[in-house]
């Protein structure tokens, strides 16, 4: 009985061990998975966090993204509005631009059709393209059968033909043609350029054909007064001469200077006459009448002969420089010698006394030209001055001080006998420090 009860004793506590062990490896189990669920748990919240740290990331950044694109709108919006405003106003001035464009257009219209002188625009090609109602009167035909029509090609222009040479040059200054006995036209063409490129030529053509006529009265009254003066003046002179000589009996010397200073005023006023004569020649075209081989260095040689006195008198140093040959030139001697002489005049003139005059002659071999020069120590020509040099009655200011006497045709005739002969003339020249003039002549 005992052992029985001893046996479920040990059976009841085996159980009991057995259930507690059992037990304890639940808890275990359930300890482990607490461990793991805390561990789960550990690993959400930290997951949590970093997810709230990238939503705060995601929210801020979608914020700001929120914030930059209402910006960008809101600057769109203000630069639309400028670019509208802008635009507006560009359009504003665009209207009033071409407004003012059309203002000046029929204003240009207006002075082209009102001017007094001729306008013929042609393009490159040589079409018509403006014909003002000046040129048309000058043609004799209307616009409307001008217009984008080829100048070379117009027949009812066979007067003007010269138009179309005009065009080819391109450029032409102050030619005159005579169209009619009623009609001398003095004719300028000047290219029109666009980004230095020749577009167009524009033809003016300005009647001349008053003043030619008014010039051709005045010519012919130099002409037959200073014919008139000559006669007169030359029995004056040869009278003068034989006073002078004795053979109308003695006079005291009294009466001698006197006679002799009306000789001399004679004398500058039978200059003048001829010089009136020279330039009457000079306009009507008939200047050079005759050509021989003349030797230039004989020439100055001669003239140097005759102003001898004048030289020495001003105590003048004369420097003659020139080549060993100097070819002979093709040329009207008188005429070449009253050039030459002219400058020498000059020269002497207005060299101060005791002052130098240097004249060179050398032969340009490869121009075909031989070259003289003059070079004086005098007053020369103030520089505001120099262009009018060889014009036409004209003398430099500091000159008429000088001396008062002078008619201002020297250099003009001289001009016109070197170009007659197909040659240059120029100079150089600074005041108070004298001048230097030059020509040539071809061989």
């Amino acid at each position: 009985m005992v052992f029985h009860f001893f046996k479920e004793e040990n059976v009841y506590e085996l159980e009991e061990a057995r259930k507690e062990s059992e037990l304890k490896k639940i808890k275990r189990k359930r300890e482990q998975e607490l461990e793991e669920l805390r561990k789960t748990k550990k690993e959400l919240e930290e997951a949590k966090v970093v997810l709230e740290i990238k939503v705060r990331a995601r929210t801020r950044e979608l914020r700001e993204q929120a914030l930059g694109l209402e910006a960008q709108i809101q600057k769109r919006t203000k630069d639309l509005e400028e670019s509208r405003e802008f635009l507006m106003k560009t359009l504003k001035e665009t209207k009033k631009a071409r407004e003012l464009a059309e203002e000046e257009r029929s204003k240009t219209l207006s002075i082209i059709n009102n001017l007094t002188d001729g306008l013929l625009v042609l393009d490159k090609k040589g079409k018509i393209s403006l014909v003002n109602p000046k040129a048309e009167e000058f043609f004799g035909i209307k616009s409307k059968d001008l217009i984008a029509k080829n100048i070379n090609t117009i027949t009812v222009l066979t007067k003007f033909k010269f138009l179309s040479e005009i065009f080819k040059k391109g450029f032409v200054s102050r030619e005159e043609f005579k169209i009619s006995e009623d009609l001398i036209l003095e004719i300028t063409a000047a290219p029109i350029t666009s980004k230095k490129k020749t577009v167009a030529v524009l033809i003016i053509l300005h009647n001349v054909t008053r003043e030619k006529k008014i010039e051709e009265m005045k010519t012919e009254f130099v002409s037959l007064a200073a014919h008139q003066l000559r006669t007169p003046l030359s029995a004056i002179k040869w009278t003068l001469r034989l006073l002078l000589s004795g053979d109308l009996g003695k006079i005291s010397k009294e009466q001698r200077d006197f006679v002799t200073k009306t000789y001399d005023s004679n004398e500058r006023m039978i200059s003048l006459v001829n010089d009136l004569l020279n330039v009457t020649v000079i306009e009507e075209g008939r200047y050079i009448f005759s050509h021989t081989a003349v030797n230039i260095e004989k020439v100055i040689k001669s003239l140097l002969e005759d102003y001898k006195k004048q030289i020495k008198d001003r105590k003048i140093k004369i420097i003659f420089i020139k080549e060993e040959k100097i070819p002979k030139v093709l040329a009207d001697e008188e005429k070449i010698c009253l050039a030459v002489e002219n400058l020498l005049d000059n020269a002497v003139r207005y060299t101060k006394i005791g002052g130098e005059i240097t004249i060179s002659l050398n032969d340009l071999k490869d121009k075909k030209e031989i070259e003289f020069s003059i070079k004086d120590s005098g007053v020369g020509i103030p520089e505001s001055q120099q262009k009018r040099i060889f014009s036409k009655f004209f003398r430099a200011s500091n000159v008429i001080r000088m001396e008062t006497e002078g008619t201002g045709l020297g250099l003009f005739i001289t001009k016109n006998i070197i170009n007659a002969h197909k040659g240059r003339i120029w100079f150089e020249s600074q005041q108070g420090k004298g001048t230097t003039f030059h020509f040539t002549l071809p061989y």
